[in-house]
């Protein structure tokens, strides 16, 4: 078994470190395969249920565990929701057998950088996984907002004094924050606002830092739960 790295962004030149967690057997060993066969994802470690992943996570840091999101013992939600909050150098990505899973709410919330499906291409996971290990998010924020659409009356009310200010952001930071909700890309908040991509970076640097976010992903969930934004608005 490899060692325990480093945690992510370390060394950009060694591989990336991947956790597999799902209770199929038979669809591990497919990811294996898969993964396997790229020379920049290395496999250490596989687990069955959500319990063991989160056991794993914490004795192995990889840089990204692939999460099934029903699994006996422990399902997705609660297991990226400990290794998150146990603050691990640890990503999550998500994968289920349904687009619009209501559970993917759930992990998102919990902190995982995204989801994925599990019939995506080959490709498209292995191209996911390494955009989460760089610290991105995977979920397109018009897929999220969907989600979010969906869902969202089935969203329990977090209380107030959980949630980070708004009012730490500057009025431009919250125009962002609206259109990153709305699912812009940051070349459409750019031409919407009239300044640069690199502008638009910036402050959305600036507001997740502010408000103690992981990605953009957790930025529009917010916004949907503080009333920034408003499903179908």
């Amino acid at each position: 078994m490899t060692a325990p790295g480093p945690g992510i962004g370390a060394d950009p030149a060694r591989p990336i470190r991947v956790l597999l967690a799902d209770d199929q057997p038979l669809l591990r060993s497919g990811f294996r395969m898969v993964l396997g066969a790229e020379d920049d994802l290395d496999i250490v470690g596989e687990a069955g249920d959500g319990a063991e992943a989160v056991d794993l996570a914490r004795r192995l840091l990889p840089d990204v565990v692939l999460m099934d999101i029903r699994m006996p013992r422990l399902d997705g939600v609660a297991a990226t929701k400990s290794i998150v909050d146990a603050r691990l150098p640890v990503r999550v990505l998500i994968l289920t057998t349904f687009d619009l899973d209501e559970y993917v709410v759930g992990a998102l919330r919990a902190g995982a950088s995204g989801f994925l499906a599990k019939d995506v291409p080959a490709e498209d996971l292995v191209t996911a996984i390494r955009t989460v290990a760089a610290g991105e998010a995977v979920v397109a924020p018009r897929i999220l907002k969907r989600l979010l659409n969906r869902f969202a009356e089935a969203l329990p009310d977090p209380s107030a004094a959980a949630l980070p200010a708004l009012d730490v952001l500057t009025e431009r930071e919250r125009e962002v924050l609206v259109h990153v909700a709305r699912g812009l890309s940051n070349a459409e908040i750019a031409q919407a606002l009239s300044v640069s991509e690199t502008t638009v970076k910036t402050h959305i640097g600036r507001l997740l830092t502010k408000l103690g976010l992981r990605d953009r992903v957790q930025a529009v969930v917010l916004a949907y739960e503080t009333g920034l934004v408003r499903p179908g608005g």
